[in-house]
């Protein structure tokens, strides 16, 4: 296959790498916020997007699709089109076709005209256009539901058509904006496996935004992490959720991610009120006062209540009666209910810790109450803080 092949500003012609869909270092500003991204898609595979509330994921879909404009850099799409601020190309000649949360069917079209709408846009004859509409309609099980109006459809069912008429067109990117937002936990199961299924065996390069670390690790080989306008974090799902570079990916990750350093054979957590101090095997490179990050599951540390039923006297304690190596003193800030029992957020420094609801029974805890953790060091991970 011969690369595609297109046009620098200052003329110089650059190939953009085989297996690539499109290639972007952009920037976009609104207002007082401002995205810059770099990244790569791959051809026929899903990229997922991941960023708390308004570090720009749906900005930069909006730039990729051609809604809003560069204010600089470049897109390069795999046929060679190359798009900047001034060299604006429409949505409708990119390829790209966008979905989002709300499924967004024409409510006067059956749903298999809703289908077909792309393909007769496209100048396809529109019996054919329909038989391929209810081809697309059974691929996504929605079979015998052509002649019905979306209303009729609950709303798994219009994402599921919604999802078949972007595929029928053959688009050269799918974007996918939160795609199963909305949904109750069910029908996003059964819409996840539909999206995996069809994604796959398409091979339809995608983007796809998401809160959920689980529907990146469903639908996505690779993953960007966005924050704050910025790209703070790429890689194979797999590799970023096992070593989160931010709080955001930890949380996201179901881990708890401490700063601090290497010291006399030790890791110590930065700051704090206590002494943090874990003997876990450090990077074989790691100097003393380099700074390490140590991950680790909320399920693993063990909490028990502190001697004292006040902060200030469980404090005094702890100076008076240092802690062994890998205990330390800590404060509930909340708690959080789970199915099993409860998620308990303590401070400093700031760790998350899985309690079974009889040991949360026995312990009756409350926000502000003194604690001891403990963790053992074969159950951490120390990872340079970069």
């Amino acid at each position: 296959m011969t690369a595609a092949v297109v046009r620098r500003r200052d003329d110089a012609e650059t190939p953009l790498a085989q297996g690539v869909a499109l290639s972007a270092d952009l920037a976009v500003q609104r207002g007082a916020f401002r995205l810059e991204a770099r990244l790569t898609v791959p051809q026929g595979e899903v990229t997922a997007i991941m960023g708390p509330s308004g570090a720009g994921k749906s900005t930069l879909l909006a730039a990729i699709a051609g809604a809003v404009r560069l204010t600089t850099g470049r897109i390069q799409l795999a046929d060679g089109a190359v798009i900047t601020r001034r060299r604006h190309l429409p949505t409708a000649k990119r390829g790209v076709v966008m979905l989002g949360q709300d499924a967004r069917l024409f409510p006067h079209l059956t749903v298999r005209d809703n289908v077909a709408f792309g393909l007769v846009v496209r100048g396809l004859a529109k019996d054919r256009a329909r038989q391929v509409a209810d081809e697309w309609l059974w691929r996504v099980g929605l079979s015998g539901s052509g002649p019905h109006r979306p209303r009729e459809l609950s709303g798994g069912q219009q994402q599921r058509v919604a999802l078949a008429r972007a595929l029928a067109v053959a688009p050269r990117l799918l974007l996918l904006d939160e795609p199963l937002t909305g949904l109750d936990a069910e029908t996003a199961a059964d819409t996840r496996a539909v999206l995996h299924e069809q994604l796959s065996s398409t091979r339809t390069t995608a983007l796809v935004v998401t809160h959920d670390a689980f529907d990146a690790a469903a639908l996505a080989r690779q993953v960007v992490v966005i924050e704050a306008g910025r790209v703070m974090q790429r890689g194979a799902v797999r590799r970023v959720l096992e070593a989160p570079a931010t709080q955001f990916v930890a949380a996201v990750a179901g881990l708890n991610r401490v700063r601090g350093s290497a010291q006399g054979g030790l890791w110590r957590a930065s700051g704090g009120d206590g002494d943090v101090r874990i003997a876990a095997a450090a990077p074989a490179d790691a100097q003393d006062g380099a700074p390490l990050v140590a991950v680790f599951r909320p399920a693993d540390v063990r909490l028990a209540r502190a001697g004292e039923s006040t902060w200030t006297g469980a404090v005094r304690i702890a100076r008076e009666d240092p802690q062994p190596v890998g205990e330390w003193l800590g404060r509930i800030t909340r708690l959080e209910p789970t199915p099993g029992g409860a998620r308990v957020h303590t401070t400093k420094p700031d760790v998350v810790v899985e309690v079974p609801v009889a040991q949360l029974a026995a312990l009756a805890l409350a926000p502000g109450d003194p604690v001891r953790l403990a963790l053992d060091p074969g159950d951490v991970r120390l990872l340079r803080d970069d």
